[in-house]
């Protein structure tokens, strides 16, 4: 197991407190990818535990969807074909009280060469009726929201 997530109980308030001096505000972005049999893309990250929808942080200077082209291009090897669309704007409040993710549908996109640099640790498609038992709980709430009709959440 990576040494980051083993310590993560110790060192993520570390980089929390680093992220609300440097960012009173934080926005993030996550894409919802789906192939063509309706499987869904998640990521594990090598710094933390669980399997996620790709994204990230709105680097200063960026928009939102630079950001998110970004972000699956780097993480998950998907570059969009087309613009997006914004599903929801959710407060990540267990983060940091001034946290905030947004969520884009992608529909069209194709493959590119992800970035090989140890942070993500593994990429797959999963079908909806066999979800990781490990997935995060904001993204289980996020595919039932957009696949199963729950109502949705302002928190993430």
């Amino acid at each position: 197991m990576n040494w980051r997530i083993r310590n993560e109980a110790l060192i993520t308030p570390f980089f929390r407190a680093w992220w609300r001096l440097r960012r009173p505000m934080t926005l993030g972005v996550r894409g919802v990818v789906t192939d063509g049999r309706g499987d869904v893309l998640l990521v594990k990250h090598s710094y933390s535990s669980g399997w996620h929808l790709p994204g990230g942080g709105v680097e200063r200077g960026e928009t939102a969807l630079q950001s998110l082209t970004r972000e699956l291009e780097e993480e998950a090897g998907v570059t969009p074909m087309q613009t997006p669309i914004l599903f929801g704007v959710y407060s990540n409040h267990a983060n940091f009280p001034n946290d905030h993710v947004l969520v884009f549908r992608v529909e069209a996109w194709c493959s590119c060469a992800p970035r090989q640099d140890g942070e993500i640790a593994a990429r797959d498609f999963f079908p909806l009726d066999r979800l990781p038992p490990d997935i995060t709980g904001g993204t289980n709430r996020r595919l039932a929201e957009i696949f199963d009709a729950q109502a949705p959440s302002t928190m993430w």
